[in-house]
């Protein structure tokens, strides 16, 4: 099998990468290296069935065009990605995730090809579930709060490969990502576990931004790697939507105190206003826990890494 992954050089993709290496399959890459490293590929930056190109998929159709007849399947995770990089540049975060997806998803369409698009946990917005279900209706907060251009700009990413998939047929899956964590993540843009073990490391206060009461369950990136191989070949997943994450609840607060013990550091715990951290008007969810019978039921997956085990890989690979 041959396979095109778009923000491969990212977090999940360079993991992801990894894997399909490890299977015997042969892996392109793109990406444009604005949230991405190649450093993230340099354990298999040397294997002759991987091939990485600098390219932006929102810009650079052409290459696009030649690249997805070549390939049996698309895993489509390039995207503008953090809460900071998506409140301090809202117009890259629609235009990336946007027409970045309606690019590939025309050629996947065009081709006939499988595809996998990687969405968010951010679509539920500001719903109140305890746990969040694939066809729960979503409630998107207002578009004067930028908080939420990134949920409505994946969404969208959503609908239209449901879209092409009732028009054409296309082979599409949808993905939703629940805090995905592990080694190569970077907090530079606002990813809560890297950011507080990095500081934890360094005996700086952890900043907690408001009440720390919200919640949110952390997955793995090995267990995310393992769904996705695990959806790749289904055919009865076509059309779906398919939530990937933890259902272990922990607040903010409670992380915090976590990776302090987890690292023995002497950090202490500093409370920051959303205000001060983001900007004025600020929404966050405070719950975020995905319902996983549906993968579950099809695949048998389920998480098995628990935080602990996350907090100290985070650590090793940042120490």
């Amino acid at each position: 099998m041959h396979y095109l992954i778009t923000g491969g050089a990212g977090f999940i993709g360079s993991h992801l990468a990894e894997a399909l290496l490890a299977s015997g399959g042969t892996v392109t890459v793109v990406d444009n290296f604005s949230t991405g490293s190649r450093d993230n590929l340099a354990a298999v930056v040397d294997n002759p069935r991987l091939q990485v190109i600098e390219s932006d998929v929102v810009t650079d159709t052409e290459l696009l065009r030649s690249l997805v007849p070549q390939c049996d399947a698309v895993i489509h995770l390039a995207a503008a990605v953090g809460v900071e990089l998506v409140v301090h540049d809202p117009v890259r975060t629609i235009l990336t995730n946007v027409h970045g997806t309606e690019n590939i998803l025309r050629l996947a369409a065009e081709h006939h090809r499988r595809i996998l698009v990687a969405s968010t946990s951010e679509v539920y917005g500001k719903s109140t579930h305890a746990k969040f279900s694939e066809t729960d209706d979503l409630i998107i907060g207002s578009p004067f709060n930028s908080r939420w251009s990134y949920a409505c700009s994946k969404l969208l990413d959503e609908f239209l490969l449901m879209a092409f998939h009732r028009a054409s047929g296309l082979p599409g899956t949808v993905v939703r990502f629940f805090n995905t964590v592990g080694p190569r993540q970077t907090g530079r843009y606002g990813m809560v576990v890297p950011r507080f073990v990095g500081r934890a490391l360094r005996n700086e206060p952890l900043q907690v931004y408001g009440d720390g009461e919200q919640s949110r369950c952390f997955c793995h990136v090995a267990d995310v790697v393992r769904a996705l191989l695990l959806l790749l070949p289904r055919e009865d997943t076509w059309g779906g939507v398919f939530n990937i994450g933890s259902q272990r609840s922990v607040t903010i607060r409670q992380l915090a105190e976590l990776v302090i013990e987890r690292t023995k550091s002497s950090s202490v715990i500093e409370q920051i206003p959303y205000e001060k951290a983001y900007e004025k008007g600020f929404e966050d969810m405070r719950r975020r826990m995905p319902d996983t019978d549906l993968i579950h039921s099809l695949t048998g997956w389920k998480p098995e890494i628990s935080l602990e085990q996350i907090i100290d890989d985070v650590s090793r690979s940042l120490a």
